[in-house]
């Protein structure tokens, strides 16, 4: 099936499946950004497994292609189902799909889609760990706080595998921004670190000068 029959599919089932009223819900929530069919998570994912079983999963440039032209639509669930879609092909993407990622993350940008990318980017760094370094200086250089907030939270499930000092680094070089989504993601990755190893978070956080929302956040788990 091309890219563009398989976004109709996706299209016409979600549409046909959702609930109008439950649409206006999520768009206020979103605060009208998008568009949305009506869908909660449990049924857009089953909807998508069953899509996927059904056509299969979409390989290389395909991918990239359905991936654009859900983006391209106005509807929420869309975007989620190119996310789900990406995610289960992940695994047999080369080292260069970072840059695939990227243009996701930067694309309709807001917390749902970007917070779920950098999973992804988590994943995907850890196959291809070589491209941690180069690829996060160059986000957290860009000046864009979406990129940059990956760059804090992307290891938020490596536990004991993460490393510290690069997530210290970057909430140090970012704590005078103003940007909610970086003050709140800082605390965010710090609080998920302190599970692993508090004593570090606490001695970072007495040590370096953070916005109190960060403070606040990286503090919540710690006696």
């Amino acid at each position: 099936m091309s890219p563009s029959n398989y976004y109709q599919l996706v299209r016409d089932t979600f549409r046909e499946k959702g609930n109008p009223e439950m649409a206006q819900t999520q768009m206020a929530y979103m605060r009208n950004q998008y568009e949305f069919f009506g869908l909660k998570m449990p049924q857009w994912k089953a909807l998508t497994k069953d899509i996927h079983q059904a056509h299969g999963l979409p390989t290389g440039d395909d991918l990239k292609t359905l991936a654009r032209l859900c983006f391209d639509d106005d509807h929420r669930e869309m975007h989620y189902f190119a996310l789900l879609t990406v995610e289960k092909a992940l695994k047999k993407q080369s080292a260069t799909f970072i840059e695939f990622l990227e243009e996701l993350i930067l694309t309709r940008s807001w917390w749902d889609t970007v917070d779920w990318v950098s999973k992804l980017v988590g994943l995907h760094f850890q196959r291809f760990p070589e491209l941690i370094k180069p690829v996060t200086e160059r986000w957290m250089d860009s000046g864009n706080f979406w990129l940059q907030r990956v760059c804090l939270i992307f290891q938020l499930n490596y536990k004991e595998k993460t490393d510290a000092a690069l997530l210290f680094s970057y909430v140090r070089r970012l704590s005078g921004a103003k940007e909610f989504f970086i003050q709140k993601g800082a605390g965010w990755a710090l609080r998920q670190y302190s599970k692993t190893n508090p004593d570090a978070v606490r001695q970072f956080v007495e040590s370096t000068p953070l916005a109190p929302l960060t403070r606040r956040e990286a503090m919540r788990l710690i006696k």
